[in-house]
């Protein structure tokens, strides 16, 4: 019942708000997702940190083609479903200052948003998993492209194009997957891991890239990241939160739970190739961020380098590189949503995002700068923040694949500790210029949202077995299925 409500009830909160006064829209929206946090918290309570899959909910939909309404949490599902619930009323609360032309449609596309992503991770059907999938795709678009920036149409039709196509190869790949299954065909996903585990080696590898091109350009990697940085600069600011916070987490999550446990050989054959693309994305975007003149560029594909070492962790198979994966997630999506909207405060305040126009801010404004220096800590992976848990433990496990990938892939806490410890030299520390002057501190509403991320950077970094507890037995689980298979395919 938990695991419905989760679902159902932010849809519910969008369909509310659209019969409401528009002068009430933004309390509703932030108090539907708070809503919406509390029954996480309740969730998480009664959730047992276990490799079972808990409350779960099972119902025919399309019982003639095998397609249930299955849902269910693990502690890999569970970590990403306290991500999108923390970070949500995070996202609609940084958008209160801002005035949007028809604010009902973007809060409600917001709330929409949220329902697609927690059914993303907590189906367990395979085409009730491609239904939450392109059902998150569409809020994010038309948010993008009502109240995005500078060429948004172009920009945000890129995007859909890139997004759509790789779902429908993945689509195709699940339906391949569910003639498979034996008897009366299924979507289930342990009929889907039964059926992809028998498959022939040449099979699994063609899953495999149906699959692993959707995740990758979702997350994205190297080299299916080219829609990104245009969308993420265009999108107003709570679309870009929404984007990288925790939309990309679905490619990664989608890699965990309907790549490798159901074409292990596939995995097998490619996993060192995903691990490459993924690490030359790493050195490409950081090396790119270096000379980026834009804040929000310069974010963009920091982010493309992180979610870069999260996938070659990944795809080292072994349960550091896992858990590391899970971690970092959470790590990510917490600070870049810090980040978006420190950038967005900058925009404001001095309506520029260049690095160059910007200097001195620390003068006037140093609680701000504070709250800067903690999330660009946090980003750069200082030990006892966030972000140190987990790269620490994803380079762990790449060095442990390959020396030499290991030590490139670790030019990511290097290069980004050049990239951000610039870009915030160049605009927190210097003398104040005509825009930055008189660049105004943090107000409360600014503080609601940027407290609690501070907050999370340094408490993750300092205390993460929590969070690890959650999804430990899972990731061991999936471990194990990992682990046999290869033992039994030598």
């Amino acid at each position: 019942m938990l695991t419905t409500l989760l679902i159902l009830w932010p849809l519910v909160g969008a369909a509310i708000l659209l019969a409401l006064d528009a002068r009430f829209a933004k309390p509703w929206a932030l108090t539907v997702s708070l809503i919406e946090l509390v029954l996480t918290i309740v969730t998480v309570a009664q959730f047992q940190p276990d490799a079972t899959t808990q409350f779960v909910v099972n119902y025919p939909w399309v019982a003639s083609l095998g397609i249930n309404f299955y849902v269910g949490i693990d502690g890999i599902s569970m970590l990403l479903v306290i991500l999108t619930t923390v970070l949500t009323p995070l996202i609609i609360l940084s958008s209160f200052k801002n005035s949007y032309e028809k604010h009902i449609s973007f809060y409600s596309l917001i709330l929409f948003m949220e329902m697609a992503l927690v059914g993303v991770f907590v189906a367990l059907d395979g085409f009730l998993f491609y239904i939450f999938w392109e059902m998150a795709l569409i809020p994010i678009y038309f948010i993008c492209l009502r109240w995005g920036g500078v060429n948004r149409g172009a920009v945000t039709l890129k995007f859909f194009i890139y997004t759509l196509a790789g779902s429908l190869v993945m689509l195709v790949g699940l339906i391949y997957l569910y003639y498979q299954t034996p008897g009366e065909h299924s979507f289930a996903v342990e009929a889907l891991y039964a059926a992809g585990q028998n498959l022939p080696a040449s099979t699994q590898s063609l899953i495999f890239w149906a699959m692993f091109l959707a995740f990758a350009i979702k997350m994205p990697v190297f080299p299916f990241h080219t829609w990104q940085p245009d969308t993420y600069h265009t999108s107003p600011t709570q679309g870009t939160m929404l984007l990288s916070g925790i939309m990309l987490k679905m490619g990664i999550f989608g890699v965990i739970r309907w790549l490798l446990p159901v074409v292990p050989q596939g995995v097998n054959e490619w996993a060192s190739t995903a691990i490459i693309l993924s690490v030359i994305g790493i050195v490409y975007a950081s090396c790119l961020a270096i000379v980026q003149k834009d804040l929000k560029r310069l974010i963009a594909y920091s982010s493309i380098a992180h979610v870069g070492l999260i996938a070659a962790g990944l795809f080292t198979l072994n349960k550091i590189g896992m858990q590391g994966a899970m971690i970092q997630m959470i790590s990510h999506g917490i600070v870049v949503v810090g980040l978006w909207y420190i950038i967005d405060i900058i925009f404001s305040r001095t309506t520029t995002q260049e690095i160059a126009s910007l200097g001195g801010i620390r003068n006037s404004a140093p609680i701000f700068t504070t709250v800067f220096v903690v999330i660009m800590l946090g980003s750069v992976a200082l030990p006892l923040t966030s972000g140190f848990v987990g790269e620490f433990l994803l380079i762990n496990s790449v060095f442990q694949f390959n020396n030499i990938i290991g030590a490139v892939a670790g030019l990511t806490m290097i290069l980004g500790a050049v990239y951000m410890l610039r870009s915030f030299q160049q605009t927190m520390l210097g003398e104040a210029n005509v825009r930055t002057q008189n660049f105004i501190d943090l107000g409360l509403n600014e503080k609601l949202v940027l407290y609690p991320i501070v907050v999370m950077v340094i408490l993750i970094g300092v205390y993460p077995a929590p969070l690890l507890k959650i999804s430990e037995a899972a990731v061991n689980n999936l471990h194990q299925i990992l682990t046999n298979y290869q033992a039994l395919s030598q």
